[in-house]
């Protein structure tokens, strides 16, 4: 598997290459927790996010379907004795409905077949009230990082769609989501933060 595989080098490419939005993304979502908190992380790679969740919640279930991911999340969040690291498939989560009061899936629906079918398996698992919040690159702005999405694709990234802007909040209302609020982490290749209070 090609998150496998650059596993062990992924932190390194994302900061040298995207560093300003690498290092806020996590602090932006960490904003959004509460103490309380039963957090599931969905797609949570290295744990680049996961580290800025878990000193803001009460459990944080980081979940990603890379075991090589896992092992990178595992060292970067040993610290924190609030943290379970599982292998998960986002698209059939193994657990009961309205079970936490955030989901978090970053950067990962436009690498899914059915992106929508994804974010209704994300919302069916979070709490009436609960947050659901999916942060994904815009990648496709006005024609910028082109090069960089090419050089990706080359390693083995499989973008299934690209977004800028507009379209990712045509996403979400074309899936029928009506209560969506929307932030923007600025750098090389900004990230567009979706989340979804669920009614």
């Amino acid at each position: 598997m090609f998150w496998d595989k650059v596993a062990g080098i992924y932190d390194l490419v994302e900061t040298v290459y995207n560093g300003r939005v690498y290092k806020n993304l996590g602090k932006r979502i960490a904003k959004e927790m509460e103490a309380g908190d039963v957090v599931l992380e969905c797609a949570c790679g290295t744990g680049a996010i996961s580290r800025h969740i878990a000193p803001t919640c009460k459990l944080l279930i980081a979940t990603d379907f890379s075991g090589g991911m896992l092992r990178q999340a595992a060292k970067n969040c040993r610290n924190y004795d609030n943290v379970r690291i599982r292998r998960a498939d986002m698209m059939k989560l193994k657990c009961r409905d309205n079970r936490f009061n955030k989901v978090v899936a970053g950067n990962v629906i436009h690498l899914l077949e059915k992106p929508e079918d994804a974010v209704r398996e994300l919302e069916r698992v979070c709490r009436p009230g609960g947050r659901i919040i999916i942060p994904t690159y815009i990648n496709a702005s006005e024609g910028t990082n082109e090069r960089a999405v090419r050089l990706f694709e080359a390693a083995g990234v499989n973008f299934k769609r690209q977004f800028d802007m507009e379209s990712y909040q045509k996403f979400f209302k074309d899936a029928g989501y009506k209560n969506v609020e929307y932030d923007v982490i600025d750098g090389r290749m900004p990230c567009a933060v979706a989340i979804i209070t669920k009614g």
